[in-house]
C-alpha cells in the first residue's frame, strides 16, 4: 500500500494542468489560441487545400490553420452545437470552404450526425510584429 500512494499523487499531480485547461472557457480557449496575433479582415473564403489542421473551440468558434495564418470562424447558425469532440464532415464542391457553407457535426465514436453548422467569416490572426528596438 505504501508503494501505491506515491503512485497515485504522482498521477494526480499529472492530470492537473489537463483537468485545469478542461475548465477554461471558450473565450480563454480562443484567447490562447490566438496570443500574440493581430486579427486582419475577414475574408469570404479559405482554400480547403491549404489547412493544415482544424480546432473546435466548443460552443464558440472553429479555428483553421493555413501556414502560419489562424483564420477563426464563428459559425452563423449552430455555433452552440460545436463539441470538441466532434468530427466535421464538409461537402463542398471545389477547392475552398466559404460563408455560408454547412459543416456536419459528427459523434467522433459513433459517427452519427448530432447536428451542423453555417459558417460565418473567416477572420485571419497573424503573428504580430516584433518591436522594434
Amino acid at each position: 500500500m505504501k508503494m501505491f500512494a506515491p503512485v497515485l499523487i504522482a498521477a494526480t499531480v499529472l492530470a492537473a494542468p489537463a483537468t485545469a485547461a478542461a475548465r477554461d472557457t471558450p473565450e480563454v480557449q480562443l484567447q490562447k489560441a490566438l496570443a500574440g496575433r493581430v486579427a486582419g479582415e475577414p475574408v469570404r473564403c479559405i482554400s480547403t487545400t491549404a489547412i493544415t489542421s482544424t480546432q473546435i473551440i466548443d460552443k464558440k468558434a472553429i479555428i483553421y490553420r493555413v501556414g502560419s495564418t489562424i483564420y477563426v470562424n464563428e459559425p452563423q447558425t449552430g455555433a452552440d452545437q460545436l463539441d470538441d469532440l466532434d468530427v466535421l464532415l464538409n461537402r463542398t464542391t471545389g477547392t475552398q470552404l466559404c460563408r455560408l457553407d454547412t459543416l456536419q457535426l459528427l459523434d467522433r465514436n459513433s459517427r452519427i450526425q448530432r447536428g451542423f453548422v453555417v459558417l460565418g467569416d473567416f477572420v485571419p490572426y497573424r503573428r504580430a510584429p516584433a518591436a522594434k528596438k
